[in-house]
């Protein structure tokens, strides 16, 4: 599990006026990390990196001035193959297909009757990102939507577990409120979802995806079964959806093959369920201040005292008493 760090890092620190050396030094990485052509960096090394660039260029704002730098003829890779699209929600949804080739993060697309939600998650048991990181990309779906379709489009809402401050100047540039949830999400009217890109080039896009296909397919083959699964249930566990039928399905096996490879990991679906979900708990109790009761139906319980048993027989204790000790 790592990010990407490509030679468009170069192109977005000069545009935000930060010293590549300075920045390095402040994260105690190497001073010629830039200078190397292609890298993926784990996550902790990563979110230094962020930190690092985000204190050398001093602005509370850090988040949204990345994404004001980001300009339509930069060579990045989810920016390109969203301006490629035909419209903000095929834009999405390639963007979901192909974010892991920057990250170990995840993209789910929802449709809705009359909206169209975008939703980020990070894998639980890892480093979570900087708030200003997690801005950034949910700031990424609205300045891309600006973007191809030359309009001030605006977000029905943006929810997120850690809200940025100053608070007012995100609004500003939103022209939505940001507001305070259990998860990190921006969600549009299906309308603007839908509203053509006028940057949109299929030929382009045609001659470039078979590379990201293939760049995909060698990243899974080097990623563990258990780690796919862990990502599955990410997305599926705040729905109800835990099953090894689901998940298998999901990652294109059969649930006889999904159980021989996760057996071949040392391990069994059931203790990754379980690890997921303590995981979570813990994570909600210590970043929320959401009740229980929620945070049980977040981690597809259908009752609170199934969760408070489960909870107890994870933790031997309650979660009062660990969300008092965070």
């Amino acid at each position: 599990m790592s990010y990407a760090l490509d030679t468009t890092w170069r192109v977005l620190l000069r545009d935000l006026g930060v010293d590549p050396g300075s920045a390095l030094r402040r994260a105690g990485l190497p001073e010629d990390l830039f200078l190397q052509p292609a890298l993926r960096l784990a996550p902790a090394d990563f979110y230094r990196l962020w930190a690092g660039v985000e204190a050398e260029h001093g602005d509370a704002l850090f988040a949204l001035r990345v994404c004001q730098a980001l300009r339509s003829e930069s060579f990045v890779p989810p920016l390109f193959a969203g301006l490629c699209s035909p419209n903000l929600l095929v834009a999405m949804q390639r963007v979901a297909r192909y974010k892991k080739l920057i990250g170990p993060m995840q993209l789910t697309v929802r449709e809705e009757s009359d909206a169209v939600e975008f939703a980020f998650s990070w894998p639980s048991g890892q480093p979570q990102p900087p708030t200003s990181f997690v801005m950034m990309e949910l700031l990424f779906c609205v300045a891309l939507a600006r973007m191809g379709t030359r309009e001030a489009i605006r977000p029905l809402e943006l929810v997120t577990i850690g809200p940025p401050s100053p608070l007012a100047p995100y609004e500003d540039y939103l022209g939505a409120e940001v507001k305070r949830g259990p998860r990190h999400l921006v969600r549009f009217s299906r309308l603007d979802a839908e509203r053509p890109f006028l940057t949109s080039n299929p030929l382009l896009w045609e001659a470039f995806e078979p590379s990201l296909r293939q760049r995909l397919a060698d990243l899974q083959i080097s990623t563990g079964t258990v780690q796919r699964v862990r990502a599955a249930l990410h997305e599926f566990i705040p729905s109800g959806l835990t099953t090894m039928e689901a998940v298998a399905a999901k990652l294109a096996l059969s649930k006889r093959t999904l159980q021989r490879r996760i057996e071949a990991e040392g391990t069994s679906f059931q203790a990754i369920l379980k690890e997921t979900r303590e995981a979570l708990a813990r994570h909600y109790l210590a970043n929320t201040s959401f009740p229980a009761a929620e945070i049980s139906f977040l981690l597809g319980y259908d009752e609170p005292n199934s969760f408070y048993r489960a909870f107890r027989s994870w933790t031997g204790s309650t979660p009062d008493s660990i969300r008092h000790a965070a």
